[in-house]
């Protein structure tokens, strides 16, 4: 691993070098490209450096440790020591530096969120969840833009489709998509029984144009009417917009707009992402059933969590996790959760770069 470290640090400084040249400073692309390299090595270089400097501090304290006596042997043996610990902390802050970076890590997303099994109380608790994430993405700034919104009549949803913009908006979110289960006394019940229902929730990392070619003879463009609920909320004109993408099979409905052309804008984005998680997901099987997660971010059928309203408790599955927050979380704050699952997902990740 120190010898990895020495060779990024190498390059740092190649590059550093390279930077003030005039030839590259006069080329905006390669000037571009060389300074976006040495950024994402320039946390691991600044740790490493201040490694080493501890690493040097701690061999002087130890040898004057050596050649002295009494208090001030212990004086510099003591010093020797905290270099020490220092120094492992550093190390092991290293080791999740070196980590593969998720190339999607950065990347906007896109949310999908759909009532599953418990008919109107698994559709009201699929809005449940579409306002929980509304407001962690307030909190974090991130833009909340709708793509698709099928309402019920009783305020619920069936299907809900979000487009999330904003740096890292992936990398927090990607836990969540999974089978979330709800234990309470639905709004329908006047006997006060409670029941369990489910909604599942797809986040996909958005992707560029040049990463996806989608060719016109692949696809079918619908144009309809906005439906909803009843009332004001169903649209009078043909625009909403479905997409079938026939090698696939995949099919991409926006309807949230009520001009036709940012539908269509907006559901060339969700195909673009279905077809991204796709790929990328035929291309990662073999490497998935080699090493299962322990975290399991892209499973889409795994029951991961389960808000218990009469003991107010939310329980991740996957990591054995709980809060007593209910009323917290769902207004959005849902850090301590992503933060355990981060923590969780990097020890496993640690522990197979020891087993290789």
């Amino acid at each position: 691993m120190l010898s990895k470290l020495q060779d990024i640090e190498k390059r740092y400084d190649e590059i550093s070098a390279m930077l003030c040249e005039s030839e590259v400073v006069s080329d905006p692309p390669r000037y571009a490209a060389l300074s976006k390299e040495q950024a994402e090595m320039q946390e691991i270089v600044e740790k490493y450096r201040e490694y080493t400097a501890v690493l040097r501090e701690e061999e002087a304290a130890r040898k004057e440790a050596e050649q002295e006596t009494g208090e001030m042997k212990e004086l510099f043996a003591s010093e020797a020591l905290e270099c020490k610990e220092r120094r492992e902390k550093l190390l092991s802050e290293l080791k999740i530096l070196l980590l593969p970076k998720d190339k999607n890590d950065e990347r906007s997303c896109i949310i999908e969120i759909r009532g599953g099994a418990g008919g109107e109380e698994a559709a009201l608790f699929a809005y449940t969840l579409y306002r929980m994430y509304m407001g962690y993405c307030e909190k974090h700034r991130f833009k909340w833009e709708v793509a698709d919104l099928n309402e019920t009549e009783l305020g619920g949803i069936k299907e809900a489709i979000i487009n999330v913009g904003g740096k890292g908006a992936y990398k927090r979110l990607k836990y969540e998509s999974g089978v979330h289960r709800v234990q309470r006394v639905p709004e329908t019940e006047s006997q006060g029984r409670i029941h369990t229902s489910t909604a599942t929730v797809a986040v996909l990392p958005e992707a560029e144009d040049v990463e996806v070619e989608i060719d016109e003879k692949d696809i079918r463009v619908d144009l309809f009417r906005s439906s909803g609920a009843g009332g004001q909320k169903v649209n009078k004109t043909e625009t909403a917009i479905r997409i079938t993408h026939f090698p696939t099979g995949i099919v991409v409905t926006c309807q949230d707009e009520r001009s036709q052309l940012k539908n269509k804008e907006k559901a060339f984005r969700v195909l673009r992402a279905r077809l991204y998680d796709y790929y990328s997901g035929m291309a990662s099987s073999q490497e998935a059933q080699n090493r299962k997660s322990l975290v399991g971010t892209g499973d889409r059928s795994e029951r991961i969590r389960t808000y218990n309203f009469p003991q107010s408790r939310i329980t991740d599955h996957r990591i054995g996790y709980s809060v007593h927050s209910m009323e917290a979380v769902l207004s959005g704050e849902l850090d301590e959760l992503i933060d355990a699952l981060a923590r969780a997902e990097t020890e496993r990740r640690l522990s197979f770069q020891e087993e290789d």
